[in-house]
């Protein structure tokens, strides 16, 4: 029994190794924002494909999983319930595409600040890492993250 119990955390410590993540950032917010938008590129060299299926953090109520969908002229914003994520490949989550959206938050995103998330995956568990926030309204990544 013992034996089968260390087979499956190695198991999973592989799997999680295999996930990283890049320049995870989000929008600074203004005040009395109640929402806010986080990116990030998310790297799976493993041979198996991985999903996102949820994320966490204390600065709100909660985080979702979102898409921006063209219908017609208008863009809309719909939940979706994961992201996949190729193997051997990579996914990326960008401002007018796919992103996280915080939900309620506790208080605005001020530039410069790190904020700590926690991203769920189908295989790799829960992985923890800090988003950089950066300008009000801004389009990119904050300088930190630029290379």
């Amino acid at each position: 029994m013992r034996l089968g119990l260390l087979a499956v955390l190695l198991a999973a410590s592989a799997a999680q190794a295999q996930v990283t993540i890049d320049k995870p950032w989000l929008r600074a917010t203004a005040p009395g924002a109640k929402v806010g938008g986080g990116y990030l590129t998310i790297r799976n060299p493993g041979a198996a494909p991985e999903r996102l299926v949820g994320a966490s953090s204390p600065a709100a109520a909660r985080v979702e999983l979102h898409v921006n969908i063209k219908e017609g002229e208008m863009v809309k914003m719909r939940q979706v319930r994961a992201f996949d994520v190729p193997a051997q490949g990579s996914f990326e989550l960008k401002p007018g595409g796919a992103h996280l959206m915080f939900i309620e938050l506790r208080q605005p995103f001020k530039e410069g600040e790190k904020v700590p998330v926690t991203l769920k995956f189908e295989k790799a568990g829960e992985l923890r890492t800090e988003f950089h926030v950066g300008r009000l309204g801004g389009g990119s990544a904050p300088a930190e993250h630029k290379r």
